[in-house]
């Protein structure tokens, strides 16, 4: 480990030294290199990583959202790399912010694209360029991101077969009950008899609940 760091250590200073202010900063931490760079950047600093002799990361493995809410710009957009050649990966982080989009990396990994589509659909996160930016996961009525943290767990709207209409329709959601106040203190509630080491059962049936 400590001579893997040592290699991730000379990349990221090799980094530094290459893409100069465009790199705010980097660390390795527990045997991974990530960079944070800005997102008007994200391209080219792609692009350098594709095609540097020194670097050669010539796969991307996966691009993802993390959503920060109470951030200015609330995601970060996350690519992991691979080089094959190398046999070393590299994380590289951007921000984003729900309004202005980050340039599309289709053109420099084609892989993006689905990637890409799956953040869109989940966090709501916009790509400039990208060729067909649509949902992915979800269905095309769909409301709302569902990965955000704001999201409600219930969702928004809910759906089902109209056999009179002969289609799929969407409704707004219906609970079934109200949300219960659980007493998450005494697992044994509702059993009707005391079990050992239930104290508050002994304290209830003292005040004759």
């Amino acid at each position: 480990m400590v001579a893997e760091n040592e290699t991730l250590s000379a990349l990221g200073e090799y980094l530094e030294a290459k893409l100069g202010a465009v790199l705010e900063r980097w660390h390795v931490r527990l045997g991974e290199l990530t960079l944070f760079v800005g997102a008007a950047q994200i391209v080219p600093v792609l692009k350098l990583l594709r095609d540097d002799g020194r670097c050669r990361f010539e796969v991307l493995i996966d691009l993802c959202g993390v959503d920060w809410p109470g951030r200015e710009k609330r995601f970060d957009v996350v690519y992991h790399l691979l080089s094959p050649r190398l046999n070393q990966r590299i994380r590289v982080k951007i921000e984003a912010d729900e309004v202005n989009p980050v340039a599309s990396a289709v053109d420099a990994f084609p892989t993006a694209n689905w990637y890409e589509r799956e953040a869109y659909d989940m966090y709501g996160i916009l790509f400039a360029g990208h060729p067909d930016l649509r949902r992915i996961l979800t269905d095309y009525g769909f409301q709302g991101y569902p990965m955000r943290k704001d999201f409600p767990l219930t969702g928004y709207v809910e759906v089902r077969y109209d056999d009179e209409q002969k289609r799929v329709v969407y409704e707004p959601v219906r609970l079934t009950q109200e949300f219960r106040d659980f007493d998450f203190e005494s697992p044994w509630e509702g059993t009707g008899r005391v079990l050992p080491g239930d104290g508050k059962a002994r304290e209830r049936i003292a005040n004759g609940e």
